[in-house]
């Protein structure tokens, strides 16, 4: 299924990992945000966990260029160490609903939350980002 990716923390433009990843690979680059999460601080990047009435997590979503989507795809699981299946998995690529800031449009989107165990953990120990937003962290 051709979806746009929604990213909020490393992948934003400006990030470490906007332009070894997404630069001039991309048709639009548009704000968004996920409810029902809350962001939490990781070892230099953050992670989603899926909250049902929790918070909201800001971003952008993505949308590929045909052409490069099924290799975007492969590169961006690696990143994010996802493997279908695997208990060791850091994130989960999930089917959610994000909301357009621009039009307030519900748009489809692969977005990468934190797998199962780390999701546990961080509930129990992690640190949130106040607010959701990976940029305005301190």
């Amino acid at each position: 299924m051709t979806l746009p990716f929604f990213v909020y923390g490393t992948l934003r433009p400006g990030e470490v990992n906007h332009d070894l990843f997404l630069r001039g690979r991309t048709r639009s680059e548009v704000p968004g945000r996920l409810s029902g999460a809350v962001l939490y601080e990781g070892p230099g990047y953050p992670y989603a966990v899926e909250e049902p009435g929790g918070g909201v997590v800001c971003g952008e979503l993505v949308t590929a260029h045909p052409q490069t989507y099924a290799e975007l795809l492969a590169e961006l699981d690696r990143l994010e160490d996802y493997v279908p299946g695997d208990p060791r998995s850091l994130y989960e690529r999930v089917e959610r609903k994000v909301v357009r800031d621009a039009d307030g449009a519900v748009v489809r989107a692969w977005v990468y939350v934190a797998a199962p165990a780390v999701a546990a953990r961080l509930r129990t120990s992690g640190r949130p980002i106040a607010g959701g937003d990976w940029r305005a962290r301190g």
